[in-house]
């Protein structure tokens, strides 16, 4: 029997029969406003009526930015992290820290069973522009002699970090949300175009034109260790978070 680690979010558990698979690395894709810091933060406030503790991972936004966002869906983050259920970590890119070294040593401590790092299309950006060349990185990872459009040196990096997460994580049974920006016109599911294939699953948030209609939808695209719906999920931003909408667009 798989353990299932519950979203809260109705309709997207049901096309996940039931939640992510326990212990799953799950890539949230998607372009600018489609709500993956939303459905981030629902996951984890969820998660804390449950009673999982929660890490999220921010490489753009502070706590007290955080709060205040997730307050306007009625979500009291600091009353969490005062009861110990809830940790925000600011992780600041310009920084000389090892990321995957603190993470663990987070994990270690806090011992979360689910947490979010957002965002991974930062993390590639800033470990590139930090100096990491395309040789530092390839004694850690096996590239895929593939042609891609993608620069050798991103997917290579976004191939290190993940491997090293999968290994960090794991063990831990920690269920994760990584995010993933999209840009417009953009065929890949990663803005990296690796990370879909190395992660156990994928959602793919967007808008939808449908007709003269513009829709928010919530696609799984891939998740391993079990069964679960094709079609697009429509949804809402409504003052308690993300929605699903009753009917699904086979689309």
């Amino acid at each position: 029997m798989t353990l299932r680690t519950k979203t809260g979010i109705a309709g997207l558990d049901k096309a996940l029969q039931g939640g992510f698979p326990e212990g799953n690395m799950v890539l949230v894709s998607g372009g600018a406003g489609t709500g993956k810091s939303t459905l981030c933060l629902q996951f984890l406030v969820n998660g804390c009526k449950e009673g999982d503790r929660g890490v999220y991972v921010s490489t753009e936004q502070n706590e007290a930015e955080l709060s205040k966002q997730a307050a306007s869906f009625g979500w009291d983050l600091q009353s969490l992290i005062k009861k110990n259920q809830l940790k925000i970590v600011f992780y600041d890119i310009t920084g000389s820290d090892n990321f995957l070294k603190h993470l663990e040593m987070v994990v270690q401590e806090f011992k979360p069973k689910r947490i979010v790092i957002d965002s991974m299309t930062t993390l590639t950006d800033s470990m590139i522009l930090g100096g990491i060349t395309e040789h530092d990185a390839f004694s850690m990872v096996q590239i895929a002699e593939s042609v891609s459009p993608i620069p050798r040196t991103e997917q290579i990096i976004s191939k290190q970090i993940l491997y090293q997460l999968l290994k960090a994580l794991r063990k831990y049974k920690v269920t994760t949300l990584l995010t993933s920006e999209l840009y417009e016109e953009v065929l890949r599911l990663s803005a990296d175009g690796i990370s879909e294939f190395i992660s156990d699953g994928v959602l793919l948030l967007s808008y939808l034109g449908v007709g003269q209609s513009v829709f928010r939808s919530i696609r799984v695209r891939k998740m391993r260790y079990t069964d679960h719906e094709k079609g697009s999920l429509v949804y809402q931003m409504t003052a308690k978070g993300i929605e699903i909408k009753p009917q699904e667009l086979s689309l």
